[in-house]
């Protein structure tokens, strides 16, 4: 016989099992959307932490560039150059919004981005005229939190007149501007999807512990390749391989759709210095960089005439 009271005691039950239901659904769908927000990649300007390696930051945080000076044998015009090329490495506060560098990183929060930038200076004459060319790429020094260079500037100036190009990253894009003093490459703007840029193999080499990634690889070309050559920039496919030594590691790295081949060149221990590279473009003649001469010094510091004496020390022409 049912009763008042065993109506009321399972209704209570019934009661108890829905709010359990009820709070079983709520949780798993908090859980759910918790679990979506931590997996959704949302763009981040966190500051990025350096390598801890002792040796890393004793030497690339210790308020000097590595200043490493090459013989340049240079192809232009059908001809072999004589000219010499200069590759200044040090790590600098970096704008993650601005993409500049920081005056006042200390205030600048979690936009300040420690980054390995190279100054790539290469200079050559070609009969009466001379070429001055400077490229300049910012790399994050924490991969991790970002994977792709953030800037890569090239200038090129000749009796002639002079070119500017510059890539910015923008999301998963780079977004170049190309300026130029002549008619037929004009004044542009692009978009290139994100790519490895052919800049940056070197300041990955000094980063990545002398390592790049092999096979193939998606890549956008040079900025002097895309002026010399005049072809426009662009993601393209490339193969890289490796072979090395007891001392030295060397990449070979191949275009697949332009006559383009590189060779780099790298010690194999610590701090990983670039001791040659080579770049044949198919004309028949192979333009060779070989270092002669590798000091740390702070130069921007080091501006007196006294000073002048550290030129001959990296046994400069020019």
């Amino acid at each position: 016989m049912i009763t008042a009271n065993s109506i009321i005691t399972m209704t209570i039950s019934i009661l108890r099992s829905r709010k359990l239901q009820l709070l079983t659904v709520l949780l798993l769908t908090v859980f759910s959307l918790y679990a979506c927000k931590k997996d959704e990649k949302l763009p981040t300007a966190q500051t990025s932490t350096p390598p801890t390696t002792k040796q890393f930051n004793d030497y690339w945080y210790s308020g000097k560039a590595e200043l490493n000076s090459y013989d340049l044998k240079q192809s232009r015009y059908g001809e072999i150059r004589n000219g010499e090329v200069v590759l200044v490495f040090v790590t600098e506060p970096f704008s993650n919004s601005k993409q500049v560098k920081l005056d006042k990183p200390e205030d600048a929060g979690n936009d300040n981005v420690s980054v390995m930038k190279l100054n790539n200076v290469r200079k050559f004459t070609t009969g009466i005229y001379d070429y001055s060319i400077l490229t300049s790429t910012f790399t994050p020094i924490d991969s991790q939190k970002y994977p792709n260079t953030l800037k890569s500037s090239t200038s090129i100036q000749e009796w002639c007149g002079h070119t500017y190009t510059q890539l910015n990253l923008k999301g998963k894009k780079y977004h170049t501007q190309q300026f130029s003093y002549f008619e037929a490459d004009g004044d542009t703007e692009d978009d290139i999807p994100v790519a490895m840029l052919e800049e940056e193999l070197m300041t990955r080499l000094r980063l990545n512990q002398g390592q790049l990634p092999l096979g193939e690889v998606d890549m956008i070309f040079s900025t002097i390749y895309s002026r010399f050559a005049y072809k426009k920039l662009e993601a393209t496919k490339a193969t890289i391989s490796k072979t090395e030594t007891a001392i030295t590691l060397k990449y070979n790295i191949q275009y697949v759709s332009y006559d383009r081949k590189l060779s780099i060149e790298v010690e194999k221990a610590f701090p990983y210095k670039i001791l040659s590279w080579t770049e044949d473009d198919g004309d028949g003649l192979i333009t060779e960089v070989t270092l002669k001469k590798s000091i740390n010094e702070p130069y921007w510091a080091q501006k007196k005439q006294t000073d002048e004496v550290k030129r001959k020390e990296l046994e400069l022409l020019h």
